[in-house]
């Protein structure tokens, strides 16, 4: 009786199963080529570096520049090698057409995970919470709902596997119907490709978030990944890196390559320009005081020797 009163209250239309599926069901429908696109700006922190790169989505491929490594502007020959790799995707359509195929791939990977949150995970309330600028939408209240394995769920593929072996939390917006954050850690080591591809090892972890920008359109904010584990049996493998993404501006969707870098180029001297100006005046008014300064102590000399 207890079990049949679980898999009941899993269905009914207000559990919390049938929230991720609506919320699954508008990710999807979301994330379609035709959708907004965005210039944005994003921070990515690593154990050895953090980069900031400003990105813009195009009709070829997403654009990005870096502009600033370990918090320090790129110099000038740095800027040019920066420069000069994004004109080699202008220049040879095949490089371009080829980043354009790997971030389809990417996208359907993430598609397959989103598209198996009903069924690879039992779900369970645990208390809402507020929205924020970067998570869901202030003033929205987010339902908290725990997750873990589905010990019926069958992966149908190698991308899905890892699902098998996660338990976590998921934040959903019922007013949006969108997921706000999923936020997941392996409870034991799960391989992928049968074990013959590698595996991750018990403890990784990762954590997404998105926000509703402006206008009912949703973005990622923050993607925090945490994996140690093994390649092909002997490559090691070990990703700790945080993403930050800000700065939302709409772009045409018919943006090209082309026009996306030299907008990103345009963007760069802009916040270039605009960080320079306020130092700027802050170091003539220094200039103005030090040379004030100097005048007085000399009066003051001429004074003394009189």
């Amino acid at each position: 009786m207890l079990s049949a009163a679980s898999a009941k209250d899993q269905d009914s239309p207000t559990s919390p199963a049938e929230l991720v599926r609506r919320a699954v069901q508008n990710e999807i429908a979301a994330n379609n080529a035709s959708g907004p696109r965005f210039m944005f700006k994003n921070e990515k922190r690593t154990s050895r570096y953090s980069e900031t790169k400003l990105m813009v989505e195009t009709s070829d491929a997403t654009a990005g520049l870096l502009v600033a490594v370990d918090g320090h502007p790129l110099n000038s020959a740095q800027r040019q090698t920066e420069e000069a790799r994004l004109e080699n995707y202008i220049r040879n359509p095949e490089q371009l057409n080829k980043k354009h195929k790997q971030e389809q791939e990417d996208a359907e990977r993430t598609a397959k995970i989103v598209r198996a949150l009903p069924e690879a995970f039992l779900y369970e309330a645990d208390g809402t919470q507020p929205g924020t600028s970067t998570v869901g939408q202030p003033g929205d209240e987010l339902i908290r709902l725990k997750f873990r394995p589905n010990p019926n769920y069958t992966p149908p593929s190698h991308v899905e596997q890892v699902l098998t072996g996660m338990r976590g939390q998921l934040l959903i917006d019922p007013k949006e119907n969108r997921i706000a954050e999923i936020n997941g850690t392996l409870e034991k080591e799960v391989g992928f490709g049968w074990g013959i591809l590698g595996h991750l090892d018990r403890g990784g972890r990762f954590m997404v978030q998105q926000a509703d920008i402006g206008n009912h359109v949703w973005e990622l904010t923050r993607i925090e990944l945490s994996f140690t584990g093994k390649v092909l049996f002997f490559k090691r493998l070990n990703i700790h890196s945080s993403d930050i993404f800000t700065d939302f501006h709409p772009v045409p969707n018919t943006l090209t390559f082309a026009q996306g870098v030299e907008l990103l180029k345009k963007q760069l001297t802009h916040d270039q320009s605009a960080a320079v100006g306020p130092a700027g005046k802050q170091d003539s008014i220094k200039l103005q005081k030090a040379q004030s300064q100097t005048r007085d102590q000399a009066a003051e000399t001429i004074c003394c020797d009189r």
